[in-house]
C-alpha cells in the first residue's frame, strides 16, 4: 500500500469537493422554473445570509426555501449511504455488500409505510405530522439492525456470513410482509406515498430540526467509522491476520457495523429507499483513488453526495414539473455501471 499524506487526502477530497460545489450550482439553477446563472454566484451568498439580494423574491423563495435544502439534504444522504456502503463492504470482505443488504432499508420502509397507514388515525398535532414517518422509519431501521446482529453471532462473535445471510433474509421476509400491506390495506393510507418512499423521495418538507440531528449524526458515525479505517485496511487480508497485528476485530466489527447501520437508518429515514449509491460508489472511488479507506471513506462521501444531487437534480427536471422517484434515476444509471464493472471484475 503506498503511503498517504495529510496534504494527498486534503487534495483529492478538495478535487470532489470542487465538482461538488459545481453540481450544487447547476442544481439550484434546474428546475420546473430555472434560475439565470448571471450573477448566481453573488447573490447566492446574500441569499443564505438573508441579506438585499439582486434575486426577485420570487427567485429568493426558490433558491433558499426550496432547492437549497433538498440539495443539502441530497448531499448528507448520499454521504451517508456511500460511507455505510464502504463500510458494510469492508466488513463483511464482501464487494456486493451495501446499506441495504442487511435488511436495513426494508426494515425502515416497514416502519415508514405502518406510519403512513395509521396516521390518518391518529390525532397527531400538525407540527409534529412531520415527523412522523422519519421516526417511524428509524425505529423499524434500528429494531431490524438488532434483529439482523442478533442472528449474526455466533458463540458470541459476529460471524461475516451468518450476519449476510440474515440480512438477506430478513430483507426478503420484511419486502413481504410491505407487499401485504400495500395491496391490503392501501386504501387506508397515502398509496402515493408509500410507493414515492420506496422508490426514494427527497421532496418532502423536513424539519429544522431533524435536519440537525440528520447532520449531527452523519458527522458522528462518519468520524467514528474513520477512527476505524486503519484497522479496516488490515481486516481486508483477513480476520486472522489482522489480530495478529494487534486489531480487535471485534469491537471494529461492532463498531463499524452500528455505525453504518446508523448511518443507513438515519438516511433511509428521509429518503427512502435510494440503491446503487452504496454499493457502486466506493467500487469507483476504489478505482480512481485506491483501497486505503483513509482515502476510500471521504472520498466516497463526497462521491455519494454528487451522485444524490445529479440524479435528484434529474428527478426534478426530466419530466417537469412532474418528478420522478430519485431511487428510479440512480436504479437507471446504476445497473448498467453494476454491469460494467462486473465485466470488469471488480464485483
Amino acid at each position: 500500500m503506498r503511503p498517504l499524506t495529510f496534504q494527498g487526502v486534503i487534495w483529492r477530497c478538495g478535487v470532489l469537493a470542487v465538482i461538488l460545489f459545481v453540481v450544487v450550482v447547476v442544481a439550484l439553477k434546474l428546475g420546473a422554473v430555472p434560475v439565470s446563472l448571471y450573477g448566481l454566484g453573488l447573490d447566492l451568498l446574500h441569499v443564505l445570509l438573508r441579506k438585499t439580494s439582486e434575486l426577485s423574491s420570487n427567485y429568493n423563495m426558490i433558491v433558499y426555501d426550496i432547492r437549497l435544502p433538498r440539495i443539502l439534504l441530497a448531499i448528507v444522504v448520499g454521504a451517508s449511504l456511500a460511507v455505510a456502503g464502504t463500510s458494510f463492504q469492508a466488513l463483511l470482505r464482501n464487494p456486493l455488500a451495501d446499506p441495504f443488504v442487511l435488511g436495513v432499508s426494508s426494515g425502515a420502509s416497514l416502519g415508514a409505510i405502518l406510519t403512513l397507514i395509521a396516521v390518518p388515525y391518529l390525532a397527531i398535532p400538525l407540527a409534529f405530522a412531520a415527523l412522523v414517518t422519519p421516526v417511524g422509519a428509524f425505529l423499524g431501521a434500528a429494531a431490524t439492525v438488532a434483529a439482523v446482529y442478533f442472528l449474526g453471532r455466533r458463540e458470541g462473535q459476529i460471524d461475516s456470513n451468518t450476519l449476510l445471510l440474515s440480512g438477506i433474509v430478513s430483507a426478503s421476509f420484511l419486502s413481504a410482509i410491505i407487499m401485504f400491506l400495500i395491496t391490503t390495506l392501501s386504501g387506508r393510507g397515502d398509496l402515493r406515498g408509500m410507493f414515492f418512499w420506496l422508490m426514494g423521495d427527497l421532496s418532502g418538507a423536513i424539519q429544522p430540526s431533524l435536519r440537525w440531528v440528520l447532520g449531527i449524526g452523519f458527522l458522528v458515525a462518519t468520524a467514528v467509522i474513520y477512527t476505524t479505517a486503519s484497522d479496516l485496511n488490515l481486516l481486508l487480508a483477513g480476520e486472522k491476520e489482522a489480530m495478529h497485528l494487534g486489531v480487535d476485530a471485534r469491537r471494529v466489527r461492532l463498531v463499524v457495523y452500528i455505525a453504518a447501520s446508523v448511518l443507513t437508518g438515519l438516511a433511509v429515514s428521509v429518503s427512502g429507499t435510494i440503491g446503487y449509491v452504496g454499493l457502486l460508489v466506493p467500487h469507483v472511488m476504489r478505482i480512481i483513488f485506491g483501497s486505503d479507506h483513509r482515502i476510500l471513506i471521504p472520498t466516497s462521501a463526497l462521491g455519494g453526495a454528487i451522485v444524490v444531487v445529479i440524479a435528484d437534480t434529474l428527478a426534478r427536471t426530466v419530466v417537469a414539473p412532474s418528478e420522478l422517484p430519485v431511487g428510479a434515476m440512480t436504479a437507471l444509471a446504476g445497473a448498467p455501471l453494476f454491469l460494467y464493472l462486473l465485466r470488469r471484475k471488480i464485483a
